[in-house]
């Protein structure tokens, strides 16, 4: 197999402006959603747990609690249904994956904002 070919075509596949964001971070995705012949973005405003897989295979994470239920959603980052990631705030963490928020819920569950100078 010539992984080659298969390079270019994923090179084909990028988006041309990635968002520049880490883990920790309070990100809002923008999410296109077709429902039927209609199409129309939904907000998703969370903390990012994880950020995975490399070039066109790269995805991410958020987790928001919503009425006091923990909700994740995994987006591929040059997905054509992603219109955007807006950075709201940076998190100040020591790890890649946070996956230890899961176990936490209310005011415990916050990542310590960044001392941007």
């Amino acid at each position: 197999m010539n992984y080659e070919i298969i390079r270019e075509l994923e090179k084909a596949q990028l988006k041309a402006e990635v968002p520049q964001f880490n883990v920790g971070d309070t990100v809002r995705v923008a999410n296109r959603i077709k429902e039927g012949t209609r199409e129309r973005v939904q907000i998703f405003e969370g903390t990012v747990m994880k950020i995975q897989g490399g070039g066109a295979r790269t995805t991410f994470t958020v987790r928001k609690e919503s009425s006091g239920i923990g909700v994740e959603k995994t987006w591929p980052l040059h997905s054509p249904n992603v219109e955007s990631v807006t950075v709201v705030r940076e998190g100040k963490v020591r790890r890649a994956k946070l996956n230890y928020l899961r176990g936490l819920s209310g005011k415990k569950a916050r990542v310590k904002a960044k001392n941007v100078r």
